[in-house]
C-alpha cells in the first residue's frame, strides 16, 4: 500500500451529538423529520441577554463517555469533544486498540476560552479587599488557597486533544483549532491532509463547543450577529429569508473517523463518503462584516474544488453556513453562485442550523457529516423557517421539506467571524 500524496480517504464514522439527539441517526433523522431543537433557554437565567433562545442538550450524561478521573479535570466542553469522539469510533467500528499508534492522529477545534466559570467567579471574589476592590498583585498572592486546585489545568484551551489521544492511545499528528465554525472544519481538513499524504492511516477529527453556556450567549450577544426575536421562538432562526435577523447558538460536537480507503475496505467498514478537496481563504472586509461579494468564499471552494477535481457541473448538494445575518447571507449566496457559475442554478443547498442551532466551532464539522450523510443516504435535510426567499440571496435552498434525490458529490462550508473561509468537497465512495 502506498503512503503518497495520492491516497484516497474514506468517513466511516460519524459521531454527532446535537440538541436533536445522540447519535448521527438521531440527528439525521430529526433534521429529516424537519424537527428543531431551538427553545428557550433554561440552562441559566437569560433574562439579561438580548437573546434567550437556543438549542440546548437535554439529557446528557458525561459519565456515558468519559472516566470519573478524567470528569475530575474536564470542562463541559471537553466532555463533549469525548462525547463526540466515542460516538464517532464506535460508529466506525473500528478496533483503534489494534493500530500502530504512532499511525493514528486527532485533531480537534474548539472555542473553549476558560477553566469552569464558577471556579473563576469563586476564586475572583475570595481575594477582594476589605473595601471590595482586587489588585492583580493580590490575585497572585492568594492563587494557591483561593483557586480551585485543577483551575488551570481545566482551562487548557486544547485539553480535550490530550483526553482524546490518551483515552485512544494516540500517539500521531495531532494539533488543536480555536475558533468559531472554521475550527472543527480546519481540524477535519487538516486530518484529511494528514491520511492523505501518507502522514496517518486512521485520524479522528472534528468540532465542539458550548454555544449555549452563559459565557458563550453574553459573548455573542453583544456582537450583534444573534436573533432578538425571542418572540417568534424556534422560528427566529431564518437563514436566506427577508426576515433573517440573526442565529441562534446550539452545542454538542461532530466528529469524524477518517481512514486509507484500503484499510477500510480491507476491514469491511462502511464508507460513507470520500473527502477529496480542501479550500480555505481569508476575508478581508472586516471583523464579523464579510466583503459583500464573498470573494473569499468564491476562493476557498474553487480550490476545493480543483483537488476534488471538479467538473463544470458542480457538487449536487452544498452544506451551507447560513447563519440567518443579512450581510452573511446574502455574501454566501454571491460567493457560492460565482464560484459554481452555471451550475448554481442546478445545485441545491441548505442550512441546517435553524434545526440545531449554530454551534460555533462544532457549525463546520457539523456540516463536513451533513454532507457526508447526503452522500450516503440519497437525501438532503431542509432549510427550515425559509417563507419568504431573498432575491438577494437566490439559490434553491431547499425550503422546509427535505428531499430525496441522488447526492454524488457535495460540499460542506464554514465561515468564521474573524473572516476565515473553509471549504470541503466530499464524494460517492
Amino acid at each position: 500500500m502506498s503512503r503518497g500524496t495520492g491516497r484516497r480517504v474514506a468517513v466511516t464514522g460519524i459521531g454527532l451529538l446535537s440538541a436533536l439527539g445522540t447519535g448521527q441517526a438521531d440527528t439525521w433523522a430529526g433534521l429529516m423529520g424537519g424537527r428543531t431543537a431551538i427553545g428557550p433557554l433554561t440552562g441559566f437565567d437569560a433574562t439579561t441577554l438580548r437573546t434567550r433562545i437556543g438549542a440546548e442538550l437535554t439529557g446528557f450524561v458525561p459519565s456515558r463517555f468519559a472516566s470519573r478521573r478524567t470528569l475530575r479535570s474536564a470542562t463541559r466542553e471537553d466532555e463533549l469533544a469525548l462525547a463526540g469522539l466515542s460516538l464517532a469510533v464506535d460508529d466506525s467500528g473500528a478496533d483503534l486498540a489494534r493500530l500502530n499508534p504512532e499511525r493514528l492522529s486527532v485533531f480537534l477545534g474548539g472555542n473553549k476560552e476558560i477553566s469552569r466559570p464558577q471556579h473563576l467567579i469563586d476564586g475572583s471574589l475570595s481575594v477582594r479587599e476589605a473595601d471590595g476592590s482586587a489588585r492583580e498583585s493580590v490575585l497572585g498572592e492568594r492563587m494557591g488557597s483561593s483557586f480551585y486546585p485543577l483551575f488551570y489545568v481545566e482551562g487548557l484551551q486544547a485539553a480535550a486533544l490530550f483526553y482524546a489521544s490518551q483515552r485512544y492511545q494516540a500517539k500521531g499528528a495531532n494539533a488543536y483549532f480555536h475558533g468559531t465554525a472554521d475550527a472543527g472544519a480546519t481540524a477535519i481538513g487538516r486530518a484529511y491532509r494528514s491520511v492523505r499524504r501518507g502522514e496517518s492511516d486512521i485520524a479522528l477529527a472534528g468540532g465542539f463547543d458550548t454555544g449555549v453556556s452563559f459565557w458563550a450567549m453574553s459573548k455573542m450577544d453583544g456582537l450583534g450577529v444573534l436573533t432578538d426575536r425571542n418572540d417568534l421562538g424556534a422560528g427566529a432562526f431564518r437563514p436566506y429569508d427577508r426576515e433573517r435577523s440573526g442565529s441562534v447558538l446550539g452545542e454538542g460536537a461532530a466528529v469524524l473517523v477518517l481512514e486509507e480507503f484500503e484499510i477500510a475496505a480491507a476491514r469491511g467498514a462502511r464508507v460513507y463518503a470520500e473527502i477529496g478537496g480542501l479550500g480555505s481563504a481569508f476575508d478581508v472586509g472586516g471583523l464579523v462584516t464579510p466583503e459583500p461579494d464573498g470573494a473569499a468564499l468564491t476562493a476557498a471552494v474553487a480550490a476545493a474544488g480543483r483537488e476534488a477535481g471538479w467538473t463544470a457541473d458542480g457538487p449536487d448538494y452544498v452544506a451551507t453556513h447560513g447563519c440567518a445575518t443579512r450581510l452573511g447571507d446574502a455574501s454566501e449566496a454571491a460567493g457560492l453562485r460565482s464560484a459554481l457559475g452555471a451550475a448554481a442554478g442546478r445545485v441545491v443547498a441548505s442550512s441546517v442550523k435553524p434545526a440545531l442551532g449554530h454551534m460555533v466551532a462544532a457549525a463546520g464539522a457539523v456540516n463536513i457529516a451533513v454532507a457526508a450523510l447526503a452522500v450516503h443516504h440519497g437525501s438532503v435535510p431542509p432549510t427550515l423557517n425559509l417563507t419568504d426567499p431573498d432575491p438577494d440571496c437566490a439559490m434553491d435552498w431547499v425550503p422546509n421539506e427535505g428531499r430525496d434525490l441522488p447526492v454524488r458529490s457535495a460540499l460542506a462550508l464554514a465561515r468564521g467571524l474573524e473572516g476565515q473561509n473553509v471549504a470541503v468537497a466530499l464524494r460517492a465512495a
